[in-house]
């Protein structure tokens, strides 16, 4: 059994810490929101992310970072992906040369352009790190419903070391040497699930939804395959199974954003109705700009950094897209 900090208490980074206390491990969780940590010490469960689901013994809250990574063998960042810098630099003092890195947030820095990965190394260049990514809504991992995902390292060593640690009998993991496959995969998902929201709430039916998806992993590995990826990484639970879950399920912020945006609910009024972080807006400015640098053509990111841009309408987007040049698929 391990000792493990999580930094990061929302959703996600919530469930992941039930999952592995509840395996035997020691977690502490450490949070920047000070009232959102007494809530969580008060009610020994996330009522406000995760309601019902009771924290078990080996679960307890931290004051500070440094409490919550000392000792600790596996240190978890559970940020959203625009404040992992900060999170990792705030960390960095307590980040021992032989602690594992695991950061399960999703999304490319929007200043810099970075995948997180080389947020990590450019701050410890020495850094542990893997990325845990794929198919998985904190709301079924925390109550430890069957979830299968990958996690990727530059050591297929200390991924199979993470595999070990968190692998249960509800939580599968497999390993894929593939950072940048796996990282861009579970980033460029939130755009294309955007779209599928977006098309669902102008009543645009199963068709258009599946067209959205199926083209949208064409742009996904197009610019990951640009960028380095392997495009194999595009067709597992990184690529599509992630794009599956995050373009079909009301748990999904980015698709709850895009319905609101399909009914005519302005791009910045959806955002703050969701309530949480809606990494998808972040990511399609981001991988507007990556391929705009690399020279790839990805027409779905261009419409929805055009919606949420206040440039076009949704139905001129729609429009815009069926009506490009014809084009064979392969």
């Amino acid at each position: 059994m391990k000792n493990i900090g999580v930094i990061g208490a929302g959703s996600w980074g919530t469930a992941l810490a039930l999952t592995l206390s509840n395996k035997g491990h020691n977690v502490k969780i450490w949070d920047l929101n000070k009232e959102h940590l007494e809530e969580l010490k008060k009610n020994r469960e996330n009522k406000r992310y995760l309601p019902g689901i009771s924290f078990g013994p080996n679960l307890n809250m931290a004051d500070t970072v440094e409490e919550a990574l000392s000792g600790a063998d596996v240190a978890l960042f559970s940020a959203p992906a625009q404040h992992f810098r900060a999170a990792f630099q705030g960390a960095l003092p307590y980040l021992k040369d032989d602690m594992i890195i695991v950061n399960v947030a999703k999304g490319i820095e929007q200043k810099t352009l970075k995948r997180m990965s080389e947020i990590a190394y450019e701050i410890k260049p020495d850094a542990k790190y893997v990325v845990l990514s794929g198919p998985s809504h904190a709301e079924e991992v925390g109550l430890a419903l069957p979830t299968t995902v990958a996690v990727a390292s530059r050591s297929l060593e200390l991924a199979q070391e993470v595999q070990d640690i968190f692998m249960t009998e509800r939580f599968r993991i497999y390993t894929n040497p593939d950072v940048i496959g796996v990282e861009l995969g579970g980033a460029l998902k939130n755009i294309i699930a955007l779209g599928a929201g977006i098309s669902d709430g102008m009543g645009y039916g199963d068709n258009a939804k599946a067209a959205m998806m199926t083209r949208g992993i064409v742009e996904i590995s197009r610019l990951g395959e640009a960028l380095g990826a392997n495009p194999h990484t595009f067709s597992g639970l990184a690529g599509i199974g992630d794009l599956i879950v995050t373009c079909t399920s009301m748990h999904s912020r980015n698709r709850r954003c895009g319905i609101m945006i399909g009914e005519g609910v302005p791009p910045k009024e959806a955002t703050e109705k969701v309530g949480m972080v809606v990494e998808g807006m972040y990511t399609t400015e981001a991988a507007y700009e990556l391929a705009k640098r690399v020279g790839v053509e990805m027409p779905i990111t261009q419409s929805i950094y055009d919606i949420i841009n206040d440039r076009i309408d949704p139905k001129q987007a729609v429009n815009a897209l069926m009506t490009r040049d014809r084009k064979p698929e392969a």
